[in-house]
């Protein structure tokens, strides 16, 4: 059997490659830039060849296009340490057998090459795409670069394509790029949030409607299916169509013709549909409110996009990118971000997702005193509140600690919140229980750095006195009661009261 080619500016990646390689009985050959490594292709050829794809002098798209000029057939996989969308894609259409990203686990990496072999042994070749431009997407967790890989093989298909996540999460941007990446590239995308337009309109947006159909309909108007005509047609929050609507839509998908409102001629339509939705389909079917035939009739390709609490480790990346973006549109400095502010928003829930990101990005670039962002510099509501404070929040809303730590205050629209609680842009207090684990984690990492000694008894202490004092103040001080709503007893919170010093 031939050897593994390894090219890679970074000799670390060679050394750790090659070793492991040897362990597993495979022969190396490594390179230090593309320039070498397409010399050596006139000569000779490997099984299969990892190559990055950003090294001076050449990139590994510029050798992967060699590589199908000169050795048509050879499994190329391309490293790279640049989690985005151009790049997975780019790699897949250009003839990739895989995409790796950096950094990744060893075993994984000679697993993967395992298998590109005996694809190189079996003889088969991986297909050839035009390359084309991308909407820019980002993500190095396990789940997105699944997505990334599902674009990159959906783009030589026209299929249909059903999109699930929650809102927020990028499902139209997932969409465009399906498009630009698909055969109808040179074709229009048209999208269409189904929810946001009334039942009685929406007949006639999707599918036009003729002179005089009805009052009002003073001219002939073309729907979004003929907009779409070659092209692809993305309907948003498909799970909030009416029922009567979901039968004209399964008719079009089943048999490509459809009739203006109004209309007697049928016509054709020649378009891709992306559905995305962020309801359980399974379970509206199951109540009725879903055709079951127009949910497997778009149930043809399924990608679930994660919610931004499942690939937290890309909250820094998207951060940095949303401020890049920011700054440009505003046409200022970017801002930077604190190790420890990233470390700190990347254990919030942020139940707005990417959306909720890019709008906290937004709002930093504009109120952040200060070049580099700290936590102390993040909106108040995404902070621990300061006992008896007020704080208005992006967009208006009241957070903080209302009246003097005593649970059950009133907030905004009378609706019960609890002090002490930092509250997630866009979300509900009953939503962010957990952040004040956040909040304790910061505190953590501070006393470690600042080598405090006893940091559990420490914590401990600061935490029972917390509990304690909040159970009294709810309880009007009544012991006996405060100690039967924490589940203890009367002699332990008696105990624990003087041990604490938390005698009024």
């Amino acid at each position: 059997m031939k050897p593994i080619w390894i090219v890679d500016d970074d000799q670390s990646i060679r050394w750790v490659l090659e070793k492991a390689l040897a362990r597993e009985n495979f022969a190396t050959r490594s390179f230090a830039n593309v320039r070498d490594a397409a010399v050596a292709l006139d000569h000779d050829s490997p099984q299969v060849l990892v190559s990055d794809i950003r090294m001076p002098g050449g990139s590994g798209l510029e050798l992967l296009q060699t590589v199908r000029d000169k050795v048509p057939g050879l499994p190329v996989i391309i490293m790279t340490a640049f989690s985005d969308l151009d790049s997975a894609v780019a790699a897949f259409q250009g003839g990739a057998f895989e995409y790796l990203a950096k950094p990744f686990d060893v075993d994984k990496a000679v697993e993967l090459i395992r298998r590109a072999v005996d694809e190189s042994m079996r003889g088969e070749q991986t297909w050839d795409e035009r390359v084309a431009d991308a909407p820019e997407m980002l993500g190095q967790a396990p789940a997105m670069q699944d997505m990334f890989r599902a674009i990159g093989r959906l783009s030589h298909s026209a299929a249909t394509v059903l999109i699930t996540g929650e809102s927020g999460t990028g499902k139209e941007l997932v969409a465009r790029a399906l498009h630009r990446h698909s055969p109808r590239a040179n074709g229009p995308f048209i999208a269409l949030n189904t929810a946001a337009i009334p039942k009685d309109l929406l007949e006639s947006e999707l599918f036009g409607h003729e002179r005089g159909a009805f009052t009002g309909a003073q001219a002939m108007r073309q729907g979004r299916f003929e907009q779409a005509e070659n092209g692809t047609l993305f309907l948003d929050e498909i799970g909030d169509m009416p029922f009567d609507l979901q039968t004209r839509l399964l008719r079009v998908l089943s048999d490509g013709q459809f009739y203006r409102v109004g209309g007697h001629n049928p016509l054709r339509a020649n378009v891709r549909v992306i559905a995305a939705t962020h309801q359980n389909l399974e379970s509206r079917v199951r109540q009725g409110l879903f055709r079951e035939d127009l949910y497997h009739r778009l149930n043809v390709i399924r990608l679930r996009l994660p919610a931004l609490r499942e690939r937290s480790e890309d909250i820094p990346l998207l951060t940095r990118h949303f401020l890049q973006k920011s700054a440009r549109d505003l046409g200022v400095e970017p801002k930077r971000v604190s190790e420890e502010a990233l470390a700190y928003l990347a254990s919030l829930p942020f139940q707005g997702n990417v959306r909720q990101l890019e709008n906290l990005a937004n709002w930093l670039t504009v109120m952040a005193p200060a070049q580099t962002i700290e936590i102390k510099d993040l909106p108040p509501d995404l902070v621990p509140a300061q006992a008896g404070s007020v704080e208005i929040t992006p967009g208006g809303v009241l957070a903080g600690d209302v009246g003097s730590g005593v649970a059950g205050q009133s907030g905004p629209n009378g609706v019960a919140v609890s002090s002490h609680l930092p509250v997630i842009p866009g979300t509900t207090v009953a939503a962010t229980v957990s952040a004040w684990e956040s909040g304790l984690r910061t505190e953590v990492a501070r006393m470690l750095r600042e080598n405090a000694p006893d940091v559990m008894d420490e914590l401990a202490r600061r935490f029972e006195a917390a509990v304690i004092r909040e159970a009294l103040d709810f309880t009007r001080g009544r012991k006996v009661e405060a100690a039967e709503r924490l589940g203890i007893g009367r002699n332990t919170i008696t105990r624990k009261i003087q041990e604490l010093n938390l005698e009024p």
